[in-house]
């Protein structure tokens, strides 16, 4: 009987364990294991361009990929862990309850949005964490041109001034526009925690971030939290009052609740520690990747973050060393000490930084290329070419 290989997930942590695992039982000329992904769905959700128009044509189908490298997928959506007698219970698409046996586990299930307990969130903010949230604020924006005049209609709110707030924010006048008209008179407010602009990118990358809102009329209230939402708008919890019919929240991400069922320390974002190996530390058959994983990037006291970035390479060494583990082969100690930034700013440009003290290297249209560059062509998956494909799961290739 062939051992079992399975991974929860296909998005980029899972898709690159399960090409990497792959790889490296090519290499040992071995079928006697098999590699199997659980996910709802057979593609890649381009989660990182969510924030971009046309958003129901950011996936990428992995059935043929799965089939030229030799990888099971079964559809479903994983809930129970059982790590005595190593199965994993899920949801199959028809509602019925499956079941599924593994010698060794990858959790790359990914995170999630958190919503804070606020007021009217459920029933009024819109996001951009899945396809399908994105399609409804999609469909939200464009029916804009349908309402009256207003300034709630013209005005859009979103919470929080991260990476998401941020590039979702510098992309909405253009989206805007495109609905509502060249000269319509239109609104785009960032509301942020932080005591000033985009405080948690940093000083080196601050100064663009605050010249590109600037130059698209992209306005800030900082040092300020969202107190409730409703249909006209949101209320700050100092009172001030915003009127808007679209509001946004892009804060708080957390790993996906399946980590739970596997006992063990975790961050503050619920990712569970893991050894150099990414196996998660107190388990011997449990690896995790991806968004699930908290896990050191270098020996500065760096650590992955939540980013296609690190899920891909992250991908790349867990599906490796749990094939390496089950042949009793090395492992490789993941390692990425390159860390950088390409943060897309609408029609200003972008801004593209390396290490992690953020040093701007290139800016506006140059670094608008490369982001083009790494959104369109970079993060998508390989050809469904088995030589190709294995040859792309390579740990030792540099993601950035």
């Amino acid at each position: 009987m062939k051992q079992q290989i399975l991974i929860i997930g296909a998005g980029f942590g899972g898709l690159w364990s399960a090409l990497s695992a792959a790889r490296l039982l090519d290499q040992h000329d071995r079928n006697d294991v098999e590699i199997t992904v659980l996910a709802p769905q057979a593609e890649l959700r381009i989660r990182p361009r969510f924030y971009e128009p046309n958003v129901h044509n950011m996936k990428a189908p992995l059935n043929d990929l799965f089939d030229a490298v030799g990888i099971k997928f079964v559809q479903g959506s994983a809930e129970t862990i059982d790590e005595k007698n190593k199965q994993v219970g899920y949801v199959k698409a028809s509602g019925d309850q499956g079941q599924l046996s593994y010698d060794r586990l990858v959790l790359a299930a990914g995170s999630h949005l958190m919503r804070p307990p606020v007021a009217g969130m459920l029933e009024h903010a819109f996001d951009v964490d899945t396809i399908e949230s994105a399609a409804q604020l999609e469909t939200h924006i464009k029916a804009l041109k349908d309402q009256p005049a207003s300034t709630a209609r013209n005005t859009v709110v979103v919470a929080g001034g991260g990476f998401t707030g941020i590039e979702t924010a510098t992309e909405m006048p253009a989206r805007l526009r495109a609905v509502l008209g060249d000269n319509a008179d239109i609104r785009v407010i960032v509301v942020d925690r932080a005591p000033q602009i985009a405080a948690t990118m940093g000083d080196g990358i601050r100064p663009s971030i605050v010249e590109a809102s600037e130059h698209l009329g992209i306005e800030w209230i900082v040092d300020a939290t969202v107190a409730s939402v409703d249909a006209g708008g949101v209320t700050l919890a100092d009172g001030q009052r915003i009127e808007s019919s679209t509001v946004i929240w892009t804060v708080g991400f957390r790993a996906s609740p399946l980590t739970e069922q596997v006992e063990g320390a975790r961050d503050h974002q619920g990712r569970l520690h893991v050894d150099q190996n990414l196996k998660v530390r107190g388990h011997a058959n449990i690896y995790a990747s991806g968004d699930t994983a908290y896990a050191a990037t270098d020996n500065l006291g760096n650590f992955a973050a939540m980013s296609c970035q690190h899920a891909i390479a992250l991908g790349r060494y867990a599906g490796n060393n749990v094939v390496a583990d089950l042949l009793g082969v090395e492992p490789m100690a993941y390692s990425q000490p390159k860390y950088v930034t390409c943060l897309d700013l609408g029609a200003w440009g972008a801004v593209f930084t390396e290490g992690w003290d953020r040093q701007l290297k290139l800016v506006k249209q140059e670094a608008k290329d490369l982001k083009t560059q790494i959104n369109t062509v970079w993060i998508y998956p390989p050809a469904a070419d088995r030589a190709a494909a294995l040859a792309a799961a390579d740990p030792l290739i540099p993601v950035a």
